[in-house]
């Protein structure tokens, strides 16, 4: 598990340290560094993943396009000295160091490295490099695309172009219909967890339901392509509807829904606003599904702009300190970024979770609208 990643003069970090644990969310407002940072990562990993992370750092396919190297350096560094690199570093739980250092000279779409290969090399062994990983990003989209049968069965993969959960409706079909995996134990839903419904595509509509009352996730093969169905309980039973016919709330959470309840303790998983298009009950009820996976092994690090989530998360926090069920507050860290106004450079604050789930010392701009707001209309 990743404990601790610093960046230094990557975008917006002139100088960035967040200290992470199983669950650790990303608030702040647009344009503050909380995509950036996530990035910073996944540069690493499609790097890897080309073979070149030993040579270089590319900036561009398949999981994010962030252009060439001017695009990605701290503007205001201090040119000619050592602060004229990019470098990232990560900890992990094992007290294991990685670094990499790149140079910013030229303007090509990679960064070439400069720092030497040391033991730390056998960087094989985190998360972040290996197939117990998924990446959704806010641009989700689950339209028909052509199959990738090697990403889906032996990678394991939902999605493979900049996270846009494109290869969801291949997943399920393959791994719920096909190969009926089990979902791991503490993330089954409460209204199943007597019953034998324990496989991925069960788990996935009993999750689901959560986001719009009675449907059922029906993945199917037409033609050459995978597609997404959609049908809903009721005393006399609907037809199949295709996404574009349902709301935008369930294919939008599908994607986070499935690759939080296929992963297994030691995942990694990136998940960018999980609130997209989705009613307040719903964010509630996946920052609840997020909070289960997180205490049961499973890391993610989450993007979000919804005071849904971060109250989901602390009610979650409350409820295991009262029952033993959701997450221990010392598995979360809740960070706030911003920006200094004089060089851009971002900062973050660590929002600690007292006793309780209460938060104390609530900085500026931390989920303060809705009081704002209604100070004005009262």
């Amino acid at each position: 598990m990743i404990k601790k990643v610093e960046l230094i003069n990557f975008k917006s970090h002139k100088n960035t340290v967040l200290n992470l644990e199983n669950l650790t969310v990303l608030c702040g407002q647009n344009g503050t560094g909380k995509s950036s940072f996530i990035q910073s990562l996944l540069l690493l990993r499609q790097s890897n993943l080309k073979n070149r992370l030993d040579k270089v750092l590319d900036l561009n396919d398949p999981l994010c396009y962030l252009g060439k190297a001017q695009d990605v350096f701290y503007q205001f560094a201090e040119k000619g000295k050592f602060e004229d690199k990019i470098k990232i570093l990560i900890s992990d739980s094992l007290l294991k160091n990685y670094s990499w250092e790149f140079d910013v000279k030229g303007d090509a779409t990679f960064l070439n490295r400069v720092s030497e290969l040391t033991e730390s090399e056998g960087f094989s062994d985190l998360s972040l490099f290996s197939a117990n990983f998924q990446y959704i990003s806010a641009a989700r989209n689950l339209e028909s695309v052509f199959p990738d049968d090697y990403a889906v069965t032996i990678e394991k993969q939902i999605s493979q172009k900049e996270g846009k959960g494109e290869l969801t409706a291949q997943f399920l079909y393959q791994w719920g219909v096909k190969q009926k995996i089990q979902v791991h134990s503490e993330l089954i839903h409460d209204s199943e967890y007597d019953s034998e419904n324990n496989s991925l595509l069960d788990q996935v509509s009993a999750w689901e339901k959560e986001i719009s009352k009675g449907v059922n996730i029906i993945p199917q093969l037409e033609g050459n392509n995978y597609v997404v169905r959609y049908k809903f309980d009721a005393e006399v039973p609907t037809d199949e509807f295709s996404s574009r016919n349902v709301g935008f709330g369930l294919s939008y959470s599908l994607p986070v829904v499935t690759a939080i309840l296929s992963a297994q303790p030691g995942s990694l998983l990136f998940i960018e606003n999980p609130e997209a298009h989705v009613h307040p009950y719903g964010q509630s009820k996946l920052a609840e599904l997020i909070c289960k996976a997180a205490q049961a092994g499973i890391q993610l690090i989450v993007e979000t702009h919804s005071d849904h989530i971060i109250n989901g998360i602390l009610v979650q926090c409350k409820k295991y300190e009262e029952k033993g069920s959701g997450i221990n507050r010392e598995h979360a860290r809740i960070y706030y970024f911003d920006r200094d106004d004089k060089y851009q450079a971002t900062f973050s604050q660590e929002i600690k979770i007292e006793e309780g789930g209460k938060i104390k010392g609530r900085p500026i701009g931390f989920f303060d609208q809705i009081g704002k707001d209604l100070r004005k209309l009262i």
